[in-house]
This record gives structure tokens, sequence and C-alpha cells, in this order.
């Protein structure tokens, strides 16, 4: 099943989207606490596409593709004023000269969870969704400061939507930069698959429905440039696509600061 969440008339609701009819079905509520058709559907495109949750963070897991297996999971965090959706552009920081691009399957919580054992992890776990882990990569580098990197604005894309009953072992992955493939890679490939990142996780915090796990990504990340376009795609869910900009100070008079 794909459940987006979209933006319809005033409204931003979560929907199960048929990609053979092009439709999308309305939900009441989330789809968290079940899923509910209100009975009304749409055409796929009359109505935007949000990312697909709203998580109250999103824990990233770090060199999980790496030759070296790490002896603990390494993770970082993101905040959840990160996120965009498909389409929303990347916006680069005038502070930071070198933005990467890395491109991840990512985790979304079904429920409340703490402490959950590997062999229990499917259980919490709703669906997945394409990611786009953007990192200031000079920012991190200078001092080991990875959460500040990958924090700022606009540096979580995910989406299209999320795909429930998805067996994770093995989806292809690909990023494309341009019309150019710059990632191509398994999530066979992680050294840590879900179960044991979901639960680690667990065991750190107090995970709630809708937040994210990012998984890694593989070799290949590169810079981003404005004007790129970029495009996650992995089997099995979809595609997450958007531009890349330079972030301009003040140019959103509802974000600027107004010096009250």
């Amino acid at each position: 099943m794909l459940i987006a969440h979209v933006a319809v008339r005033d409204e931003r609701v979560y929907a199960r989207v048929d990609t053979g009819t092009q439709r999308v079905h309305l939900l009441s509520g989330t789809p968290f606490d079940g899923i509910r058709p209100t009975g009304e559907s749409l055409p796929l495109a009359e109505v935007r596409l949000l990312a697909p949750t709203e998580p109250s963070k999103i824990l990233v897991a770090g060199r999980n593709y790496d030759d070296v297996v790490t002896p603990d999971l390494v993770v970082f965090m993101k905040p959840s004023t990160s996120v965009i959706g498909p389409g929303s552009p990347v916006r680069l920081p005038p502070e930071a000269a070198e933005v990467r691009y890395e491109g991840e399957l990512a985790v979304v919580i079904g429920r409340r969870c703490r402490d959950v054992p590997e062999e229990s992890a499917d259980e919490v776990v709703f669906g997945y969704t394409c990611a786009n882990d953007v990192t200031a990569w000079d920012v991190g580098t200078a001092n080991g400061h990875w959460t500040k990197a990958k924090s700022f604005d606009t540096f979580c894309p995910l989406g299209p939507w999320m795909r429930t009953g998805l067996d994770p072992a093995d989806l292809a992955l690909r990023t494309i930069v341009n019309g150019e493939v710059r990632q191509s890679s398994s999530t066979k490939e992680m050294n840590r698959n879900v179960r044991a990142l979901v639960s680690r996780c667990s065991t750190l915090m107090t995970l709630l429905p809708g937040d994210v796990i990012l998984t890694g990504t593989p070799s290949g990340a590169g810079v981003l440039r404005p004007g790129d376009e970029l495009t996650v795609q992995i089997d099995g869910i979809g595609s997450l696509s958007h531009p890349v900009e330079v972030h301009r100070p003040g140019a959103s008079a509802d974000l600027a600061w107004s010096g009250t």
C-alpha cells in the first residue's frame, strides 16, 4: 500500500495512492492510527504531494555502507524543520561550500516504542520512503559537527510517499543528478539491516509514530550545485525529485527574523 500526505484545497490530509488509476483516496486522521477511508477520491494530478510523514525527529545512521563495520551504530540527528517534500527545493546555505547529496532508504516508525528486540522490529515499522540526507560536509568535517551539518532547513527531502508491507532486504537504490546516475547500490549492502537499526535506535530514545530513521548512503555521494535536479529512486517505492537553489536570508517573510 502507498500512503501519501497531500495538500487538497486548503487542507493537508493523508491518502492512499493508486498508481494504476492515478488517483488518491483520502483518509481520515493519521494512518498511524489505522487506515480510515473517507470515501472521497481525486486524480493524483490535482493534489500536491507533501513530505509523507511529519516526524518529531530524524535519526541518521552513519557509515552503514562502509567496508569497515563500526563497533556500535554511528548515529546523528536532523530536526523536523529540515524536512521538505517532493519538488520543494534544497536551499544551499551561504556558510557552506560543500553541500553533498546522500540518497538513502528511510524507515518510518508506526507506533510509540522503546527497547525493541531485533526480532520484533518489523512490528513497529509503518513503511518506507526515499530520502536525501543532505549534508554540509565542510561544516561537519571541521570539528565533527555532523548533526549541525545535517540540520539546515530543507536538508531532509522525503517522498514521494510511504510504502507499507515492503521487504527492505534487497532494494535497488539510485541517485540521479541532472540525468546522470551518481549512486547505484542495494540495501543488501548495508552493514546493519533495518531490524538492527530500528532496535538499536529504540534503545537510545523513545521512537514516536512518524519518526524517521535514515539507513545510510552508499558510495558516490557528491556536491550539489545551484540549478541541479536530483532524484532518489528506490525499487518498490518510487522516485523523489527536487531542485537545488541558493538560500537567500530574508527571502521568505514568514521565516525572516523580525527583530522582536
